[in-house]
């Protein structure tokens, strides 16, 4: 509708140029937004305010020209000039009541648009390092990604999902020496490998040696220094793995792609871009290490191989969005990464630079750690000291619970979790709300089976309430919701959104009877009432969620 509005009033623009009721300029982009008082019409737009110079008039005026040279279709009932120059658009009731069947015609696809056009966009996301489970510290990682990539998908986009592993370095040998010694320990010999000063002393490793010498006894015991490490970092990774994929899938979360850092060196790929970089004069060596070349003498030369040999991180992240780009040809990658890491975002665009790729091409979404209260207290969260677990957290609350309320704040602001407000089932938790809003609708298909009424063949016409067009004008929205979460990547539009929806719904609910005395009226509003649980459930599901059908 926005898009039909702009070229409505784009046509009549050019119509008042031609008419002399507007001298000649070049007509910008049009833009139509909802007025932030509803009382004002469904739509505004300020073009006339901008134009105002160029044309060498008032705004009102120019606003005027516009709408006496504006075509007006059918699902317009009304424009008109406001304020300084405002254009306000209502839209026709009859056009509202037939949307509830477009919608009804849509089904689960309601809410899908083609922004996309197909594009490949990866998300790679979570990422923690496969040293431990997933602490809750990860939860706003794990969910922000995965409903950015569901927003990206009912956008139009090819979206696939990606889960990093950093498979190599020194924190993979460390885990793999900590793994080995309470194996060693399990077995009653652990004077043989003494536990690594900065080794990790989670439980979870006494569980994992628990297994592993369940299935093999002591057949690993007397191995080779180096075999021996190899081992525990191949048998480490692999259950550490499996726990991180059943974790992720208690929040119904699942990649397409476990991506192994370990693989950028297997492939070649490592070395390819670092003879890239050094026939293109990018690196430099000092102080025994190799270091990338900053832009200008203001930025920071960073290390990508040590002085004994070792690539940095860095190395890989180059290595990495070479693959991304280049070997893959994903049209654009994003990544989540916390906000600790701000300092990492420039450096890997300028890699990406200097590699020639388009560093417009990647996105790194920053979010701020989330904090978790329970019994009013902080709890401290981190693989090294006593942590709590996204696992822990999900059974106690729910994974809906979770997402919902993870998802509830821009990426760039903290938050804290509260973990009594997400299981409270009243209308304080948004949750709840939301939630309740969708199993009432189910009940009323109940009520309305038992009772003969169906929404087949409604009369959608009557509907003409105020509340059942409010309610028609929110379930609409939902694509626009859709289309502002995928071009600001800011998936938490539509935890919003989803309680305007349930607010509407509610206040309908209390202002209309579904099923009454008047059967043509009950079936069109079980019509309407069956749209808005088609863009709850769809909202639901883009956020990961469930939609009860009774709670």
């Amino acid at each position: 509708m926005k898009e039909k509005l702009a070229q409505l009033i784009h046509s009549a623009l050019e119509t008042a140029q031609q008419q002399g009721d507007l001298p000649a300029f070049d007509i910008p982009d049009i833009t139509i937004e909802r007025p932030k008082d509803p009382t004002h019409g469904d739509f505004a737009c300020t073009v006339a305010l901008g134009l105002a110079r160029v044309a060498r008039m008032a705004p009102a005026k120019i606003a005027a020209a516009i709408i006496a040279n504006m075509e007006k279709p059918d699902f317009v009932a009304d424009v008109s000039v406001a304020g300084p120059g405002f254009i306000n658009i209502r839209l026709a009731t009859a056009w509202f009541a037939e949307q509830v069947q477009r919608v009804l015609n849509a089904g689960d696809a309601f809410g899908r648009i083609n922004r996309g056009g197909g594009r490949r966009v990866q998300v790679e996301f979570i990422s923690a390092n496969p040293t431990g489970p997933l602490t809750f510290g990860s939860g706003r990682n794990a969910v922000l990604g995965d409903a950015l990539a569901s927003v990206l998908d009912a956008a139009g986009y090819a979206v696939e999902r990606e889960y990093y592993l950093n498979d190599v370095g020194n924190q993979m040998n460390i885990f793999a020496r900590s793994f080995r010694s309470r194996y060693a320990e399990i077995l009653g010999y652990a004077d043989r490998y003494p536990f690594p000063e900065d080794g990790y002393p989670g439980d979870y490793l006494i569980e994992m040696a628990q297994e592993l010498a369940a299935e093999v006894g002591d057949a690993y015991l007397n191995l080779p220094e180096d075999e021996s490490v190899a081992t525990f970092h191949r048998e480490g990774l692999a259950r550490m793995v499996a726990r991180i994929k059943a974790d992720a899938e208690l929040l119904g979360i699942r990649f397409d792609s476990w991506f192994s850092e370990a693989s950028l060196y297997e492939d070649g790929t490592y070395q390819k871009v670092y003879d890239m970089l050094q026939s293109n004069g990018q690196l430099l060596e000092k102080d025994g290490a190799i270091w990338f070349k900053g832009e200008s003498e203001d930025d920071k030369d960073n290390v990508i191989v040590r002085s004994d040999g070792r690539p940095t991180y860095f190395a890989s992240d180059i290595a990495y969005i070479y693959n991304k780009l280049v070997t893959r040809k994903f049209d654009r990658a994003i990544y989540v990464w916390g906000a600790d890491h701000h300092g990492h975002v420039a450096r890997l665009k300028a890699a990406a630079r200097a590699l020639g790729l388009d560093d417009s091409r990647i996105t790194i979404i920053l979010y701020q750690l989330v904090a978790l209260e329970r019994d009013g207290k902080p709890v401290r969260m981190g693989k090294r000291s006593k942590f709590v677990t996204l696992k822990e957290v999900v059974e106690e609350i729910g994974a809906d619970a979770t997402r919902f309320m993870l998802l509830t704040r821009s990426a760039d602001s903290q938050m804290t979790l509260d973990l009594g407000l997400a299981v409270k089932q009243s209308n304080d938790n948004p949750v709840y709300y939301v939630q309740y809003g969708h199993a009432r609708i189910a009940s009323l298909f109940r009520k309305a089976e038992e009772e003969g009424v169906s929404p087949v063949n409604a009369k959608l016409t009557l509907l003409k309430h105020p509340a059942e067009l409010e309610l028609i004008r929110q379930i609409l929205r939902l694509e626009e919701v859709v289309e502002r979460a995928a071009e600001t990547l800011a998936p938490h539009h539509l935890t919003y959104y989803a309680q305007e929806l349930a607010t509407a719904f509610h206040s309908f609910y209390h202002s209309c009877r579904v099923v009454g005395d008047n059967p043509a009226l009950s079936s069109a509003r079980l019509a309407l009432v069956q749209a808005a649980k088609i863009a709850l459930a769809n909202t639901l599901h883009l956020m990961g969620m469930s939609a009860p059908e009774e709670m």
